[in-house]
């Protein structure tokens, strides 16, 4: 694992758009939904971290965090397992001050006695609905050598519609207008068409500032820190932008995280976002795939653990799904330890955990609209 001591402190929001997605969402948060394959969605900003050389990162979490900190354990598969940083969670009630936040600010207030605690000079703030692997090194040498107060991680693309129509009613979104990288004016949920300057919500400044911010925030009953905290003072702080311009996944809702997940299929994808740094994750042991003879598969993602008897083409099977024979699967992501059963047909199919499709069983959604099943049930 790499490690450059990068003098910053992470702090992760895994609660972060669970609205976007209740069908995943609904016993989870955000972070902890599975994606390609074998992996959470935390997975990939918590390696990004560590193979930056960050060693002491905080996760405040809000509610549903059983699943996350039964996958996070102590941190070790993170090399976060250590007797000073590594590796923090904090629930509700925690501590003495901490209660169940609404918003960033009070997230953020709740841990101040940790923020003060430290020595870190800077802090980097993300959320939790992104699969990237992000170089948050070369992000934090930027912004020291522009000089900034705050720097945001954006990217050019179009607002996706997921995001538009979540917009419109509690979870917030932000884009940038730019000027030779400085921020000048800051958009919440924004409905313009074409590419935009996209918010990636990761965020940069010292962990001084950070503290006095939140403090006098807190005191006059602010909720949000793009909204409320930074737009207000663009022209007294420097908040400049960092164009990433790598792969990621933005899950958005049920259709984008089928989307991720499918586009994963295609090579180039795959080895853009797991080319950088290592990505860890829990380990499980378990058997190679076995493919059983009279079998046919094309062009799928599998994970260890399978065992694959019917047809299975352009879909990905997370750890310990068993395909019976005569079973055929298409364009379906099924997730851990799903059983389908003889002469079952599925296409376009999200399968939560420990779900069982019935023999001769059929199933069909769209591209636009796949058919999900929850987890543990049986169809």
């Amino acid at each position: 694992m790499v490690n450059s001591n990068v003098n910053a402190l992470g702090i992760i929001f895994p609660n972060s758009y669970d609205n976007l997605i209740p069908e995943l969402a609904g016993d989870r948060l955000m972070a902890s939904i599975p994606f390609a394959g074998r992996y959470r969605i935390i997975d990939f900003l918590l390696s990004s971290m560590a193979n930056c050389g960050i060693s002491d990162i905080a996760i405040v979490v809000r509610e549903n965090y059983h699943s996350l900190m039964d996958h996070l354990g102590s941190g070790r598969e993170w090399d976060l397992l250590r007797k000073n940083g590594g590796l923090s969670i904090f629930p509700p009630y925690a501590e003495k001050n901490m209660k169940v936040y609404s918003d960033r600010v009070q997230a953020l207030e709740s841990i101040l006695p940790f923020l003060k605690s430290k020595k870190e000079k800077y802090v980097i703030m993300t959320d939790a609905n992104i699969a990237v692997d992000f170089d948050f090194g070369a992000m934090l040498q930027e912004h020291i050598e522009s000089g900034a107060d705050v720097s945001i991680a954006y990217t050019e693309q179009e607002i996706p519609e997921e995001l538009i129509s979540a917009g419109v009613h509690e979870d917030m979104y932000y884009t940038l207008c730019l000027e030779d990288g400085r921020v000048r004016r800051i958009f919440m949920n924004s409905e313009e068409s074409g590419i935009q300057n996209l918010s990636m919500n990761i965020y940069i400044m010292e962990r001084e500032a950070l503290i006095e911010k939140i403090h006098g925030a807190f005191v006059r009953g602010y909720s949000y820190f793009e909204r409320d905290i930074l737009a207000p003072r663009l022209e007294k702080y420097n908040i400049r932008g960092y164009k990433y311009d790598g792969y990621y996944a933005r899950i958005c809702g049920l259709k984008s995280y089928f989307d991720e997940n499918m586009k994963l299929l295609d090579d180039e994808n795959l080895d853009a976002l797991f080319t950088g740094g290592q990505i860890y994750t829990k380990i499980r042991d378990d058997n190679p795939t076995r493919y059983i003879n009279g079998c046919k598969t094309k062009n799928n993602l599998v994970a260890d653990g399978c065992v694959i008897e019917g047809d299975v083409e352009n879909c990905v099977l997370f750890r310990g799904v068993k395909i019976a024979k005569g079973a055929k699967i298409r364009n379906c992501v099924l997730m851990q330890d799903t059983v389908v059963e003889a002469g079952a047909r599925l296409d376009y199919v999200v399968t939560d955990k420990n779900v069982t499709i019935e023999v001769g069983q059929e199933l069909k959604g769209t591209d636009t609209q796949p058919f999900y099943v929850a987890k543990g049930h049986t169809v």
